[in-house]
């Protein structure tokens, strides 16, 4: 039997497109963990469309893409079980984001920002918000 519980397509060059046709797949609402990792031919309207119907996802990884804040808010509202997440060179995300991200994942242990142009005095806000949040890289752990 083949788990669809995982899907990594590291390397290839999904499109928007091609986020929407996999978003069509039954097997969609059961995958637990995504790696968009560097894929630069997506943008939030297919994250969106993908993360809409993956609600059962604990772990994505969606560094080295060009989403922004509109992907965090539909993932902060459509994916309640989500423990981790890479935003690693993640440029155009926000502070504003992130406090939507970590205010609505309840489950989220760790997220890392590795790479973003997010101030410092915002991992700060976010540890207050979730003092167990683990900020990775190690280094921006300003507790």
């Amino acid at each position: 039997a083949f788990n669809y519980s995982s899907r990594s397509r590291w390397g290839c060059q999904i499109t928007d497109n091609g986020l929407y046709q996999i978003s069509l797949a039954k097997c969609v609402s059961n995958l637990t963990s995504v790696s968009l990792w560097g894929m630069t031919g997506i943008t939030d309207k297919g994250v969106v469309q993908l993360i809409t119907r993956a609600n059962s996802l604990k772990h994505l990884n969606i560094g080295g893409t060009f989403i922004t804040d509109e992907s965090l808010s539909a993932i902060a509202h459509s994916c309640p079980h989500l423990k981790s997440i890479v935003l690693w060179s993640c440029r155009h995300v926000t502070e504003s984001g992130l406090f939507v991200l970590v205010n609505k994942c309840r489950k989220l242990g760790s997220i890392n920002v590795w790479g973003t142009r997010v101030p410092l005095d915002c991992f700060i806000g976010l540890l207050t918000i979730r003092p167990a949040l683990q900020i990775k890289p190690q280094g921006l752990l300003l507790n």
